[in-house]
């Protein structure tokens, strides 16, 4: 087991090694738009999976996922051979390449906080002008002892 330091610097110089070669020397068009996000590397060092986004070539073209996941399996041994020699390690960790879902995810959480945004504007402009459906001071006052409330008292005690 590696210390876990170690595993981190390691994980850190493997995704600056995989996006360098993607930009510079693998000569896949599919790969032109996919950015390294993040790279995890398991304790022993012999596994590393390297996240990846794709961005469409514009805002309106969806990006092409498939493609970029086949081009990135078949530069995998050109890859893995690019980590080998960057690195300097014993043993060359096998890489394995998952699609990043974190832009995704935050994009429907911004969508869900502006369906809130939008319900609580609702609300507001609804309770403008409102009034409680019930006293205007819900809480019971005290009462005032009358002279019949003393004498029914002092009947019962005797």
């Amino acid at each position: 087991m590696a210390d876990p330091a170690r595993a981190r610097k390691l994980a850190k110089r493997i995704s600056q090694i995989v996006a360098s070669a993607i930009e510079h020397e693998v000569k896949d068009s599919r790969l032109d738009y996919v950015t390294i996000t993040d790279t995890k590397v398991t304790g022993d060092l012999h596994d590393a999976t390297v996240y990846y986004t794709v961005l469409g070539e514009k805002l309106d073209v969806p990006p092409d996922f498939t493609g970029a996941a086949l081009a990135l399996e078949s530069a995998r041994g050109m890859l893995r051979t690019k980590v080998g020699q960057g690195t300097g390690v014993r043993y060359t960790p096998t890489l394995t390449f998952v699609a990043d879902t974190i832009p995704e995810e935050s994009k429907r959480i911004e969508d869900l906080l502006a369906k809130a945004r939008e319900a609580d504007a609702e609300v507001a402009r609804r309770a403008t002008g409102a009034q409680h459906a019930g006293e205007p001071d819900p809480y019971k006052a005290p009462r005032e002892e009358t002279e019949d409330d003393e004498l029914a008292e002092e009947e019962s005690r005797g």
